[in-house]
């Protein structure tokens, strides 16, 4: 993602991320932040330097983590967890399971590396979906709040952007910096 907004030149990017990606995002407005318009974390982690996923997971949650990787991931790869965990419409559930894929378990426990340039964007969102239990980021909506982002919370599972399509494409396009 760096490479592809320095190629072309791109400035003023809304980058947003959901779950997992909220640490992309992170990592990538660090490192490019001068070219960053807004952040968008989409019930998504907000990690802070030399922290991994894992370090925020409860302890029964990492550990389950860990087993399946085990037991059906060749100790290296978590199979996707079913769409049913996260309440999606029933009509969605079906089509989500086909695509989703195991993912390396390294990707929970790698630290992220911060420099401090993130703190530098001022138009930062964080989403949180309140309609299902239990979550793991209802603390990372309270760390936005503690840090003065903008907040909003919408009563939906996880997958926002296929439960609120409309008013997810809303509100980025509300994220777009004016000029």
């Amino acid at each position: 993602m760096v490479n592809l907004i320095h190629a072309e030149e791109l400035k003023d990017v809304v980058l947003c991320g959901h779950s997992y990606a909220g640490a992309v995002i992170s990592g990538v407005a660090d490192r490019v932040s001068d070219r960053i318009g807004a952040l968008v974390y989409l019930d998504a982690f907000v990690l802070e330097s030399g922290q991994s996923l894992h370090d925020t997971f409860p302890p029964e949650i990492r550990h389950a983590q860990l087993e399946a990787a085990r037991q059906a991931g060749v100790g290296w790869k978590l199979p996707p967890p079913p769409a049913e965990a996260f309440i999606l419409t029933v009509k969605d559930r079906d089509w989500v399971n086909r695509r989703c894929t195991a993912q390396p378990l390294a990707t929970d426990q790698q630290p992220i590396t911060l420099t401090g340039a993130i703190d530098r964007i001022e138009n930062v969102t964080f989403v949180l979906a309140d309609g299902y239990s239990p979550s793991l980021f209802p603390p990372f909506y309270e760390k936005a709040k503690a840090r003065g982002w903008k907040t909003i919370k919408r009563a939906c599972g996880h997958d926002v952007m296929l439960e609120m399509p409309e008013e997810l494409t809303s509100l980025l396009l509300a994220a777009v910096p004016a000029g």
